[in-house]
């Protein structure tokens, strides 16, 4: 999450996840992830790049982000240059 600008805490991801999964069904659809990447970065970029971002986050290509995997995405971001 540094590149997006943020260092959440563990306890501010579980807040992120409860907040975007806005139908409490443990995993965050594209919709919801739309919802929470406007949060975190309120200057939105193209739609495609968004799609993008919800693969990198969908691990399993469900069409959902469960609770882990967005928590791996989130707490592994930047780690990797």
């Amino acid at each position: 999450m540094g590149s997006l600008g943020q260092n959440p805490t563990e306890a501010e991801l579980q807040d992120m996840i409860n907040e975007a999964d806005a139908d409490g069904n443990d995993t965050i659809d594209f919709p919801e992830f739309l919802n929470l990447m406007w949060r975190i970065k309120k200057n939105t970029d193209s739609k495609e790049e968004l799609k993008e971002a919800f693969r990198v986050f969908d691990k399993d290509q469900n069409g959902f982000i469960s609770a882990g995997e967005l928590r791996h995405v989130m707490t592994n971001l930047g780690e990797a240059h």
